[in-house]
């Protein structure tokens, strides 16, 4: 302990001794500025000074310490003194403290006000002839340290006349590398400043600097990096760039660029080769660059450049800049469209006086067709798009401009907003407040113990029909239609299973897992289905059969088809085996296995393969969802309105979904490959004759006629949610799709879904899509788009994978008018691209940008829920909202438990249950918003304990899908009427959003009977942000955003409104709070979310925000996010409401919270539930039935 007290108490001493040092000679310099007599004082002084500064650190730290005067007193010596090594020797000092202190010692020197200090000594020290070469050199590299820290200080050396200093000593000193050197980096900082570049340009600065810059030469490469960079920024001046390609430099650039290239082999020299990059990369910034650069060759010498430096990885700054060169360069196409509107028209009952659809009516003809050549500086979006590897940068910041300062705009006030006369219109939505139950047959009833289990419903059936004879009448109705071989085979073939094995099943198995693994391996063709079977799998046609004819007689087909299909058996002993003898089989027996037959339990099927005597080959194909029923499906389908009038099915609508038994992990991608697409899509302009450009597919040519050729794929979009609408073969096998425009307007690209057949197996095909719109996308970061295979499904996997390689997202060369673009700024496209595999030949095979879930489909789900669900126990309701501009239904669903009995206090009871309001899909193309609200229907008709008690704690207003029209169509955000419905909330017109006026009515009716709504929830997807996540509504956090913190501690506000996303955040696996925010921005005043809270003063009012793309926390860190967890979602945002319910009346409600935790492991394992976990979760169902019964 002594030893450690005296070596503190040398260190001490010796920091006191060296700083009473540097303080005493501080102030003796301080002193020696009053007698200006004693300049040898000074510069003894200043030469001590600066040999401390020169070889300690803790000297330059003091220096410039807080609450140090040191830097004032070499600063005021400076300005007075007039003995040159005095000023030498400061100048020095000063290098010395910036040099080593980087920026926060520059801006030291910058607040004592050292730039106007050391710009006017520039200026004396000019006024002598010659001027001091030392002096000039030390000046200028002071200056050039600390300009950058100095807002004002291109206008401060423009005042003093400090430009025109610079450039003359530049001109008149040319071959002294030494002084010409700090004079350019000065010239460099003061063309930052605009004006300063233009009068630099016009006083012959750029002529200067190409005396400067040359060919290779080993010789001065630090000037020439100085040179190149001081160009580049002149050249950011238009007015410099335009002078400099009337000159003809940008040849010269180039013929620099590829000297400097080919002699500098060792690489040694990347600056320099940068700083000729970075010049053409400002002077391409105008249009006159632009095409000197195409002129002069450009984009074939920076492609034969790059490509040569790919296999250097410390050249990626040059790979990097010259592709961002060649990008912006690549002449400006429009889309090879007649026009961006959508190729589908429909006529508005009322078009608007303003907004983006009065917009569309109004524009003149062929103004979309306008491609924008100006001048705008495109490299800032270039440059942040480019290579883009840090995605937390993403949505992280608020845009203070657009977040809401009104407090009085912010306050909630709680108005009518119609009159209640009015709102009494929806009194027949409400029968549950004035119901007295008196003709139910209600009891008094026990929960039943929930047993986990899943109805079996009808099987996944093959579509088979045959050809008409040419005497019968067309018949009315729907049928399947399949291609035939040859009109002389009609009614020959007989039905027959296909000639496959066991074996060939499991190599199936095997081929298809390893391809998801690994998208560019090379996959064998399986052999389990015959070819022609998928040959004849024709698209389910709508076709009109007799009135009397239904779905499931079998009057409608005929028995001798032309192709016929058999699902084969599973010869596996199930319990659950269905025997189905379908209309489309005619008399077969179909046998189909849950999806434990296909393989998931391994030691039943070691058993099933070993007893099995069975020698016909079988192929099992699993159950569907237990709210799938395809038969159901095709009904709902043929009463469905369509814009284009539909007539065909997609498979997986009419198969249904499964989730896949295993994970699938965010993709990695793998570097560069950005760069690498971009360099093939140069390449179409460099090597012009590779490319095909052969249209395989036009939505706009009704005349269109497929291609028969074998090795082209076919394409198709003309089913329910489908949206392609041009396809061009661009090399053999690399394809260009075009997305079309949502309906009545001319832009929201970016959902997809479409029909490829024709492929060959082990064929890498790329895909294109050319013409979306979002500045970025989760295809950056892991998403991988969705593909379903009919031969899969068929082999017993009927569920859509994430597959593809190679994916990314980057600004493409076609573009719009900003006029078509309604005045966007941003005109240009952008490109999904991916790479696919396909592990089958002549595969029916579907993409989309998410997992589909169809307006037909919700129709189904909601009819099998009214039908499967105990009437006993749930009170479940649906009725039309209203109707949509194309006359399709917009469904309203009421779910709550029965009263216990129609005696006074049990209706009493019933009636005042808090409400719950949810909503969803809003926006077509937020498919995941859909199985989230999937998830919520079954679970609260479910038959489990707590869901009961949900049942019993809140009646559910539930309007499933806002916006059927946009669905049904293929839209990816708006209405028919062209419009974001949510951004109609605020005044929703009810010729143009109906669904938005009828359902803010409904809530606008609660208000006025005094039944607001505990919690108002809108279901979104979310296609930039990773987890499942909530918007909800704060005035204290929007205010503290503004950085008005004296604002925000007056705001007093009750905090329950972050109740139910911290529930949730415990309880949901793939809900992350952090991704939460409650602030109210001006651009979402409209939203469903901040109406509600706003106008009709629910205080628990939120967006729920699920990914599109994956997790990257909790339980799911790492994976793609599918239907299974989206329902989960689903299902825990009911168990956060019954928690939420403990939370805010524990008096009413007290339940035990074991109960909860039961049912929240319940939902977690629901889909891994073995029979020995069947078993014990009915034992434990039992318990908390007997615990429910006695509370």
């Amino acid at each position: 302990m002594s030893k450690l007290k005296v070596v503190t108490e040398k260190s001490v001493l010796f920091s006191l001794t060296n700083n009473s040092r540097i303080v005493g000679l501080l102030a003796q310099l301080e002193k020696s500025n009053s007698e200006t007599t004693e300049s040898d004082t000074a510069r003894y002084v200043t030469s001590k000074i600066l040999h401390l500064t020169q070889s300690q650190e803790k000297t330059r730290k003091e220096m410039t310490a807080k609450g140090s005067t040191g830097m004032e007193v070499l600063l005021s010596t400076l300005e007075n003194t007039k003995d040159l090594q005095t000023t030498l020797n400061i100048l020095c000092i000063l290098l010395e403290l910036v040099s080593a202190g980087g920026g926060r010692r520059a801006s030291f020197l910058v607040a004592r006000g050292g730039s106007q200090i050391l710009l006017q000594l520039l200026v004396n020290a000019s006024k002598e002839s010659p001027p001091h070469e030392e002096l000039m050199i030390h000046v200028h590299s002071v200056l050039a340290k600390i300009g950058p820290k100095d807002k004002k200080f291109g206008v401060k050396a423009r005042i003093t006349g400090a430009l025109n200093i610079t450039l003359t000593l530049v001109k008149q000193h040319l071959s002294n590398h030494r002084l010409v050197l700090p004079c350019l980096q000065l010239l460099r900082v003061y063309s930052a400043n605009s004006v300063n570049s233009v009068s630099l340009g016009k006083s012959g600065v750029v002529e200067l600097l190409f005396k400067i810059i040359g060919p290779f030469s080993k010789k001065n490469s630090g000037l020439m990096k100085v040179a190149l960079d001081t160009l580049a920024a002149l050249l950011k001046s238009k007015t410099n760039a335009r002078r400099a390609v009337d000159r003809g430099y940008v040849q010269v650039l180039l013929t620099i660029y590829v000297d400097w290239h080919r002699h500098d082999n060792r690489h040694r020299n990347m600056l320099v080769r940068k700083g000729i990059l970075q010049s053409l990369k400002s002077v391409t910034n105008i249009k006159l660059g632009r095409k000197a650069f195409i002129d002069a060759n450009g984009m074939k010498i920076l492609y034969n450049t790059s490509q040569e430096c790919l296999a250097v990885r410390t050249l990626d700054p040059l790979v990097n800049t010259s592709s961002l060169i060649m990008r912006k360069c690549f002449p400006k196409n429009r889309l090879p469209l007649p026009t961006i509107k959508s190729s589908f028209n429909f006529q508005l009952p009322v078009v608007p006086v303003t907004g983006p659809v009065a917009q569309l009516y109004n524009l003149p003809p062929e103004v979309d067709d306008v491609v924008d050549e100006s001048d705008d500086n495109d490299d800032i979006d270039l440059e942040a798009e480019n290579e883009m590897e840090n995605e937390d940068e993403l949505d992280q910041n608020f845009k203070n401009d657009d977040i809401e300062t009104d407090i009085n705009k912010l306050k909630p006030q709680q108005v009518p907003g119609r009159a209640i006369e009015e709102l009494k219109m929806y009194e027949h939505l409400f029968p549950e407040l004035t119901d007295d139950f008196q003709d139910y047959d209600l009891i008094s009833k026990e929960p039943k113990p929930f047993v986990f289990e899943r109805k079996v419903c009808g099987p996944i059936v093959v579509p088979t029909a045959c050809e008409e004879a040419s005497g019968n009448p067309k018949k009315k109705g729907t049928v399947m239609k399949e291609k035939v071989t040859s009109k002389g085979e009609e009614g020959d073939k007989k039905s027959t299973f296909m000639d496959a094995t066991k074996e060939n099943a499991k190599d199936n198995d095997r081929t298809f897992l390893q391809q998801v693994g690994d998208q560019n391996r090379t996959i064998t063709s399986a052999c389990g289905l015959n070819s022609d079977i998928v040959k004849a799998l024709d698209r389910i046609i709508l076709q009109n059969i007799p009135d009397q004819t239904s779905l499931g007689s079998t009057a409608g087909v005929k028995k001798d088809c032309s192709l016929p299909l058999s699902v084969l058996t599973c010869t596996k002993a199930c319990p659950h085996v269905v025997n189905c003898g379908n209309a489309l089989f005619e008399g077969r027996t179909v046998h189909l296995g849950k999806l434990c037959c296909t393989g998931v339990e391994t030691e039943d099927e070691e058993d099933t393969e070993s007893s099995s005597s069975v020698e016909q080959p079988s192929v099992e194909v699993p159950d569907v969802p237990m709210l799938h029923d395809p038969d159901l499906y095709i009904e709902i389908v043929k009463n469905t309105k369509s814009v284009p009038e539909y007539s065909e099915v997609a498979y997986p609508d009419y198969f249904g979904h499964t989730p896949p038994p295993f994970k699938e992990p965010i993709l990695e991608r793998p570097y560069g490959v950005q760069r690498t697409k971009i360099a093939q899509d140069i390449e179409r302009l460099i090597h012009q004759s590779d490319i095909i450009d052969r249209v395989v597919y036009d939505l706009d040519n009704p005349n269109y006629i497929i291609p028969e050729e074998g090795d082209i794929l076919k394409y198709n979009s003309k089913f329910e949610s489908g949206n392609l609408r041009k396809v061009i073969q661009i090399r053999k096998n690399e394809y260009d799709l075009i997305l079309n425009s949502d309906i009545n307007s001319n832009h929201y690209h970016q959902w997809f879904y479409f029909e490829v057949s024709g492929m060959r197996p082990g064929v890498a095909y790329r895909f294109n899509i050319i013409n979306c719109e979002k500045s970025n996308s989760q295809f950056n970061y892991g998403m991988q788009p969705l593909m379903y295979s009919v031969r899969e499904a068929l082999n017993a996997r009927p569920w859509w994978i994430r597959i593809g390689s190679d994916i990314c997202y980057y600004k493409n060369h076609f573009s719009r008018s900003s006029v078509a673009a309604g005045g966007q700024k941003g005109k240009s496209y952008y490109t999904i691209t991916f790479t696919i595999t396909f592990p089958h030949k002549d595969d029916v095979c579907y993409f989309a940008y998410h997992y589909p879930y169809t307006y037909s489909t919700l129709q189904m789900h909601l009819q099998k829920l009214e039908s499967t669900h105990n009437p006993q126990q749930i009170y479940f309701r649906r009725d039309v909202l209203c109707e949509t501009l194309s006359g399709n239904s917009c469904p309203l669903v009421t779910i709550t438990a029965m009263p216990e009995s129609n005696c006074y206090e049990h209706i009493c009871q019933f009636r005042n249950r808090p409400y719950v309001f949810l909503s969803a899909r809003v926006h077509p193309g937020e498919t995941n918003a859909s199985w989230v609200m999937k998830g919520t229907l079954e679970y609260l008709t479910s038959n489990n304990p707590t869901a009961q008690s949900l049942r019993e704690s809140y009646i559910f207003k539930i309007v499933p899908m806002l916006n059927p029209d946009g669905v049904i169509n293929g839209n990816h955000r708006c209405s028919l009427s062209g419009e974001d419905l949510n951004r109609q909330w605020h005044s929703p017109n009810p010729d143009l959003h109906p669904t938005i006026y009828h359902a803010k009515g409904l809530l606008q009716y609660l208000a006025a009977v005094k039944r607001l709504p505990l919690v108002y929830c809108d279901y979104h997807g979310h296609s930039r942000k990773k987890n499942v996540f909530m918007y909800g509504c704060s005035i204290k956090e929007t205010v503290w955003h503004t950085n008005d913190s004296a604002s925000s501690c007056d705001v007093v506000e009750d905090t329950g409104y972050r109740t139910l996303p911290k529930i949730l955040s415990h309880i949901a696996p793939a809900f992350c709070m952090s991704s939460c925010s409650f602030v109210v921005e001006k651009s979402k005043e409209s939203t469903a979310r901040v109406v509600v809270w706003r106008e009709i003063g629910v205080q628990r009012s939120y967006t729920m925000e699920s990914t599109l793309c994956g997790c990257d926390h909790g339980k799911y860190k790492g994976l793609q996010i599918g239907t299974r967890e989206l329902e989960e979602m689903g299902a825990k945002f009911c168990v956060g409401l019954m928690r939420l319910k403990r939370l805010t009346s524990p008096l009413e409600y007290n339940h035990p919270s074991s109960l909860l935790d039961f049912e929240n492991d319940l939902i977690e394992s629901s889909c891994k539930v073995t029979r020995w976990m069947r078993t014990k979760v009915v034992k434990i169902a039992t318990v908390c039935s007997a615990l429910l019964g006695t509370l």
